[in-house]
């Protein structure tokens, strides 16, 4: 059995050997979120630009006892306008993600998503979760648990390829997708079971590409292994399954809390679709957590790279 953090510190030593990334911190005006950049920095997983209130940033330092002094501060009067700033940051080519600071998701997404000034792209933006479960052998990936409330299936198609091009930033060696609903028979009845089956046949047409995918498939057969096989379930994802894809927000948000506070689970959170990784912390994680996001970002901008210069 794994011991506590161990996925995450393979995560985090890995990356300690690559750049840092350079990433606008968004809005970092309390304790929590400032202290959370400083140590990402002395890992050397992000180059931080701290985005907003110059003094106001620079009092919470001292308070705190956080040396910045290193770092570049970009200087902007509230939230919102350190929101745009980061994005700006993005679009002129001197970050390659951004981490969300004690501002609302909403108002840092807001920026992201704007149509002329932001961060578009032609994919859907979603988030995942990668999570270091006690006991799992492998990271488990879980979307969307926090953007899409009640996607559609062209929706599901965005967000499973933005899964399928996360793990394989992580180095996941096979990407295992199960599709998840309450059963693992499609019912005319139950929508999930059918946009399950109709992902799978996109998956055959290669419409998306990069996994093993298998759904309708319910949690315990996805992750099971001795589940899948009473079920009688004949399925190279069955029992193996290292991304699940829910069916909307309200299950994701469910799974990922109750792995959290009933299996002891951390979550690390990055968003995607997007054109550069976000990081999206939250006031209750744990340093462990802020840093493992950081990695993830770090792993998705590498992957970016050396995507870019496939095409070149």
């Amino acid at each position: 059995m794994n011991g506590p953090h161990e996925k995450y510190q393979r995560l985090i030593d890995y990356c300690r050997s690559l750049e840092p990334t350079p990433t606008a911190v968004v809005y970092p005006c309390d304790p929590s979120a400032l202290e959370g950049a400083v140590q990402a920095a002395e890992l050397g997983l992000i180059a931080p630009i701290l985005v907003g209130p110059r003094t106001r940033i620079e009092s919470i330092a001292e308070a705190s006892r956080l040396d910045i002094s290193g770092m570049e501060i970009v200087d902007a009067p509230d939230s919102e306008a350190s929101a745009a700033a980061a994005v700006q940051l993005v679009r002129e080519g001197r970050a390659e993600a951004l981490m969300k600071g004690s501002l609302h998701t909403d108002e840092l997404m807001g920026a992201v998503v704007k149509r002329d000034t932001g961060l578009r792209t032609s994919r859907r933006v979603s988030h995942c979760f990668v999570m270091d479960v006690p006991g799992h052998e492998d990271a488990l990936i879980i979307t969307d648990a926090a953007v899409n409330i009640a996607p559609t299936l062209e929706d599901k198609v965005h967000i499973l390829q933005n899964a399928i091009d996360l793990a394989h930033a992580l180095r996941a060696k096979e990407v295992r997708v199960a599709i998840l609903s309450a059963m693992e028979t499609v019912n005319p009845k139950v929508p999930s079971t059918i946009e399950a089956a109709a992902l799978c046949k996109m998956v055959d047409r290669h419409q998306i590409t990069g996994a093993v995918v298998d759904g309708p498939l319910a949690l315990d057969n996805a992750i099971d292994l001795e589940a899948a096989r009473i079920k009688k379930i004949d399925s190279p994802v069955a029992g193996r399954a290292n991304v699940l894809l829910v069916p909307d927000l309200e299950a994701g948000n469910m799974l990922a809390k109750s792995l959290t506070f009933l299996a002891g689970a951390d979550a690390a959170g990055i968003v995607l679709g997007a054109r550069v990784p976000i990081i999206l912390t939250s006031r209750a994680d744990s340093v462990m957590t802020r840093l493992a996001s950081c990695a993830v970002a770090t792993l998705v901008a590498q992957a970016r790279r050396a995507g870019a210069k496939a095409v070149e």
